[in-house]
């Protein structure tokens, strides 16, 4: 894991591709959590037997899970311990371009694209790819925004 401890190192690390992390799988299990916890019951994520004669072969997990899983993702690969605070500004991108069967494990490699000064901090955008085992695409990739508090 590396340890930011200053704006400037992390601005000494942009460009640089962290990762990728250890394999984690999203079980039958996490995916009804998800849809119990969010209200999005769509057979093609929680009937397994209906999903079985889809395209798909299977079950897959909701897009928005495997962009939850970013944040845990980023705890594996980077710490910042710059400023008084980081916060979760939010998402300028995100997208799903291959979908993710439940039960394949995926990983997580993240950049830091940019850094830059704003009225209440500093903001630092990180690039994030997604991907599956066995999968040529991405399953996710998304841009994220870090508010670093002075």
């Amino acid at each position: 894991m590396r340890v930011l401890g200053s704006v400037a190192e992390i601005e000494a690390a942009v460009g640089e591709a962290m990762g990728p992390t250890e394999w984690v799988t999203l079980d039958q299990a996490a995916v009804d959590a998800f849809a119990e916890l969010t209200g999005d019951h769509q057979w093609i994520h929680v009937d397994p037997e209906r999903a079985a004669s889809s395209s798909f072969g299977g079950t897959i997990v909701h897009g928005f899970l495997t962009a939850s899983m970013l944040p845990g993702f980023g705890l594996r690969l980077f710490r910042i311990d710059a400023g008084s605070a980081r916060l979760n500004y939010g998402v300028d991108k995100i997208r799903f371009p291959a979908p993710l069967r439940t039960g394949t494990p995926i990983r997580a490699t993240a950049t830091f694209t940019s850094v830059d000064a704003v009225g209440s901090g500093t903001q630092v955008r990180t690039s994030w790819t997604v991907e599956a085992e066995g999968s040529e695409r991405p399953v996710c990739v998304a841009e994220t925004i870090t508010l670093v508090l002075p």
